[in-house]
């Protein structure tokens, strides 16, 4: 049971401070009230859950999917909410989850809506979960709702460890290309620093590839730490930049610029987008209503301005499909098929097609992307390494041809 601190006034006028247990902050205020003492500040006496996720490890999102899978199961055969969230609770595997669950559990005893209690915690429920329970809470559709964000995070986990699975080699590749090279630049090359250097002597020169091998190589050799530590401040100070709104719009829109994984990421904005949208609609969540939450859920800020900007054209009286296609970010097939679901009333089903088939033009092109990514990897690696030997050999070359 939780200990609060409070503070409380006495008939007298004294304050007077202290803790208590109790199962909630209602129990706490009604003991309070008991002892003829009027509340001031009720504050629950635990460490954040920030620390106590940094401390104990992230919750994986598989794990997440199970545990609101059987929220939603408990739900369906009748268990209170309250009472459900403590049965998770006390049988969840990890302890992060178990604490983040209580503390749910908590807050909505007090009195806030289960949405809420959940938006407390972005690092462990996204944006998607929340608006999605949120729909659900509104709609009395709770448990369905439920269920769908356990896919949705299912789906995406999935993809997650299919990229992950196949970059591995990729990645193995680009390691070894820049050990290899950092090697032969910071170890191989200072062995002939001498040759070069009786050459320049001479008065014979060396080439220019050669030039700015040796001059690669002094610097890293010398500013190497400087040169990482900086890359490693811009990337703290890029990443700090990103989680503001201004960055993250800069972000967002630079990805979807990029050559081929920006029409990935375009996609998979989308397909949230649809989904969502069709999830809603189809539970019978209004128009507008369902594109405010839909638009949050996009995971793209400038299409969720674009949808939002679309969704004030839409309460003034036109088709949805008018204004989505005014923003230019939603490509016109897809704006065919909505406009033909409008006029035939299965909006809702049509949108979740169109997520269906864009999750699987976009698992094509990331095969395709992934593919690609090793011969070019393996290209760059040997031109690295040929640049290397031949900036060595064009000096030896040079002697050669001037002895014969």
């Amino acid at each position: 049971m939780p200990e609060f601190a409070y503070l409380a006034r006495t008939p007298d006028g004294q304050d007077v401070a202290g803790t208590l247990a109790a199962a909630t902050k209602r129990e706490a205020l009604c003991a309070l009230a008991e002892r003829s003492l009027v509340a001031l500040r009720v504050e629950v006496q635990r460490p954040s859950i920030p620390l106590l996720l940094w401390g104990r490890g992230r919750i994986r999102p598989r794990l997440l999917a199970t545990t609101l899978s059987q929220l939603a199961d408990l739900l369906q055969n009748g268990v209170p909410l309250l009472e459900a969230l403590a049965l998770l609770a006390d049988q969840a595997p990890a302890r992060a989850l178990a604490e983040v669950l209580r503390d749910v559990r908590d807050h909505v005893a007090d009195g806030m809506s289960f949405d809420q209690a959940l938006a407390r915690h972005p690092k462990v429920f996204g944006e998607l979960t929340v608006s999605i329970v949120r729909a659900g809470v509104e709609g009395a559709f709770l448990e369905d709702a439920l269920r769908r964000t356990a896919n949705f995070l299912e789906l995406q986990e999935e993809l997650k460890s299919r990229l992950v699975g196949a970059m591995i080699y990729p990645a193995f590749l680009a390691a070894v290309g820049l050990v290899v090279t950092t090697v032969l630049i910071v170890f191989f090359v200072p062995r002939f620093s001498g040759l070069f250097a009786r050459l320049e002597r001479s008065g014979q020169g060396l080439p220019l590839p050669t030039t700015v091998l040796l001059g690669l190589s002094y610097t890293i050799s010398n500013y190497g730490l400087a040169i990482l530590g900086g890359l490693v401040g811009l990337a703290v100070a890029l990443r700090r930049l990103a989680r503001t709104g201004y960055g993250r719009t800069l972000v967002d829109r630079w990805k979807l610029r990029l050559p081929v994984a920006g029409k990935i990421f375009h996609g998979y904005a989308i397909s949230r987008f649809c989904r969502v949208l069709g999830t809603l609609l189809h539970n019978g969540v209004p128009l507008l209503k369902a594109l405010d939450i839909s638009s949050q859920s996009a995971g793209n800020s400038v299409l969720s301005e674009a949808i939002r900007r679309s969704a004030e054209n839409v309460s003034a009286g036109n088709s949805l499909s008018r204004p989505l296609a005014n923003c230019g970010l939603i490509p016109k097939p897809i704006m065919a098929m909505i406009a033909i679901a409008e006029q035939s009333n299965s909006l809702d089903r049509v949108l979740v097609q169109i997520a269906d088939t864009i999750d699987r033009q976009n698992a094509r092109q990331l095969e395709v992307m992934v593919r690609l990514v090793e011969p070019v990897l393996l290209i760059v690696m040997g031109g690295a390494v040929m640049f290397v030997i031949t900036a060595l050999l064009l000096p030896v070359f040079d002697i050669g041809a001037a002895l014969g």
